[in-house]
């Protein structure tokens, strides 16, 4: 991303409706998938967790409620701000991760496969899916539906948005099976898809990382975490502006 984007994203990923929204329902996927997995398998202690494409780290941040997380990013700007938060991150390739073969019982990657610099997101989730161990599971969350494209994309330096069922294809080429695939801010929708046709019409320039009015923000924050409160009953959107899917590496 642009290094404006990077400080942006820094003061916005604690408390903005957007990420605190998302990470509720990513969570609200993984969580009870990781205390499956925890009352089954014979491996002990907290579950390790690489989450690549970390940004800023306020990911990183709430994944440690759940286990021993590292993440990687292949920005310094990015990193920068991780050691300001004081959470554990590396400088590295995607495409390349310094780890072992089944080094993690989980890999979260939060919309870092559309990105231009990942040039092929097949390799870069083959990749993800190698540091796994067995039956280990990966988050993937991408922007969704070509019709949001707008000035943000440009901004963020997207390459693609996804439909719900190309990622899931993704995952499932890249030797996973897909337990959980939906759709997420989908209460917003209409208004996300009205406000990004505008942004064409008057060719608006730079992303939508900012703080809302506060009763927008709680407002909006409540319409995700109504969504998250659905998706961990089971219910899977079916539209809305970012695509979630859950994986779990097959036992060799």
């Amino acid at each position: 991303m642009k290094p404006e984007e990077y400080r942006r994203m820094f003061e916005a990923e604690e408390a903005q409706w957007w990420y605190a929204g998302q990470s509720a329902v990513a969570h609200a996927l993984l969580e009870p998938a990781l205390d499956a997995r925890s009352a089954t398998t014979r491996h002990a202690g907290a579950p390790s967790i690489l989450d690549a494409g970390c940004g800023t780290g306020g990911n990183l941040v709430r994944l440690s409620r759940l286990g021993r997380v590292v993440g990687i990013d292949l920005a310094t700007e990015a990193l920068g701000f991780c050691r300001r938060r004081g959470v554990k991150a590396a400088r590295a390739r995607l495409l390349a991760l310094p780890f072992a073969d089944a080094s993690f019982d989980v890999v979260t990657s939060f919309d870092v496969l559309y990105h231009a610099w990942v040039e092929d997101d097949l390799a870069a989730a083959r990749e993800m899916a190698r540091v796994l161990r067995p039956r280990g599971l990966m988050l993937v969350r991408v922007p969704a539906l070509r019709s949001l494209w707008g000035a943000h994309d440009e901004a963020v330096q997207s390459r693609h948005r996804y439909t719900r069922k190309e990622l899931v294809d993704l995952l499932g080429r890249a030797g996973l099976e897909v337990l959980a695939a939906t759709y997420s801010n989908s209460i917003l929708f209409p208004l996300l898809l009205v406000r990004r046709t505008l942004d064409r019409v008057r060719h608006k320039e730079g992303s939508d990382v900012a703080f809302l009015p506060a009763p927008l923000e709680w407002t909006f924050r409540q319409a995700l975490l109504v969504e998250a409160a659905l998706v961990r009953r089971g219910v899977r959107l079916p539209i809305g502006a970012s695509a979630v899917a859950l994986g779990r590496k097959v036992a060799a």
